[in-house]
């Protein structure tokens, strides 16, 4: 009797999410497409990825414009991409092989087939894949980088972290407190999030809105003020850390996520002369520019997964289909900590 095993059919399309119009403002659902594309054929050097995680991430909404960014626009009726993590399927790549979990760009697709050496292979021994999209992936080289290299955050500083239950967010004020923050201080727009810092181990937390944040703010900063501000939301969040910052303070701007979906201009802080009298820092970064310090993160963030100092939180939607609900939630704050999809 011949004991002959099928070779698995491996399969010659995708489904996918395309980008059907350009939001003006909010995203709604009539800007996506649900779509299947034929996959190319495999070539010298290529892998076949079956997607497990795809993210969806707040700087996704500027590409969805058609303005000239640090990233090229998202082409209309064509695939979005993004951070994904996958199994390799099938693979014609020296050092790849089937089974390996890998990290690549080709997100908001349920198979990509790609370069080998435009993938990242997945420590799936050190944390689960998923941790590879968050807390172990772009994400947490963010809040480390942020935090560290753009911010030059010393022991015994104040730091505050806007938009703190975030993916990045809860990242900051955790890597904050490992690193030796005298306190640390998040604001988040739910009391579920605001108990959510407390247990991650904030010093203090407020929801914005709870009232003015520079009054929340300096309530919870006290007359010693903050030294370090990690901005992921811009606006009222950045004017009120400006009153509350001590001379020599430093800003690492991430984000704003208050102002992507405003169709008209948002008022700058209104106190930005505050920077020169206080010797301020503001500087705004993009984390490919610190893709250097990779090594160095995953060490350390390694250790403090393994023993508890830094815990992490996902808010996971099951289905491709789903990927374009799950973004626009997440625009209004939906999710605590990263906010994947499970295909």
């Amino acid at each position: 009797m011949s004991t002959h095993t099928e070779t698995p059919t491996l399969p010659v399309t995708t489904r996918e999410i395309q980008l059907a119009s350009r939001p003006h403002g909010r995203p709604v659902p009539a800007n996506f497409r649900l779509a299947e594309s034929p996959l190319p054929e495999l070539q010298d050097g290529q892998v076949l990825v079956r997607n497990l995680y795809i993210s969806v991430d707040p700087y996704m909404r500027g590409r969805m414009n058609d303005v000239k960014s640090y990233s090229a626009p998202f082409a209309l009726d064509a695939a979005l991409d993004g951070g994904a993590v996958g199994e390799i399927i099938a693979s014609r790549a020296e050092g790849r092989a089937v089974g390996d979990t890998v990290v690549h760009s080709l997100g908001w697709r349920e198979y990509a087939v790609l370069d080998a050496a435009a993938t990242t292979p997945a420590r799936t021994d050190l944390a689960p894949a998923s941790a590879f999209l968050g807390a172990l992936g772009m994400t947490g080289l963010t809040a480390y980088a942020g935090l560290l290299k753009v911010a030059e955050f010393k022991p015994g500083e104040v730091v505050f972290v806007s938009g703190a239950a975030g993916a990045v967010g809860s990242l900051v004020g955790q890597i904050a407190k490992a690193m030796g923050a005298s306190r640390v201080i998040g604001s988040a727009g739910s009391p579920e999030k605001v108990a959510r810092l407390l247990e991650l181990g904030f010093d203090a937390a407020f929801n914005y809105h709870d009232g003015p944040v520079a009054e929340q703010l300096a309530a919870a900063a006290g007359e010693r003020g903050i030294d370090v501000y990690f901005d992921n939301v811009g606006g009222e969040h950045l004017e009120a850390a400006l009153s509350a910052l001590t001379v020599g303070g430093r800003v690492a701007m991430c984000g704003a996520i208050s102002q992507y979906n405003s169709t008209e201009p948002t008022p700058a802080p209104r106190n930005l002369m505050q920077a020169i009298g206080k010797q301020l820092t503001l500087k705004g970064f993009l984390v490919g520019g610190y893709w250097q310090h990779m090594a160095e993160f995953v060490e350390a963030m390694s250790g403090w997964l393994a023993d508890g100092t830094v815990r992490y939180d996902e808010t996971v939607v099951d289905g491709l289909e789903n990927a374009p609900q799950a973004f626009m939630d997440l625009l209004d704050g939906a999710n605590t900590g990263k906010m994947l999809v499970r295909l």
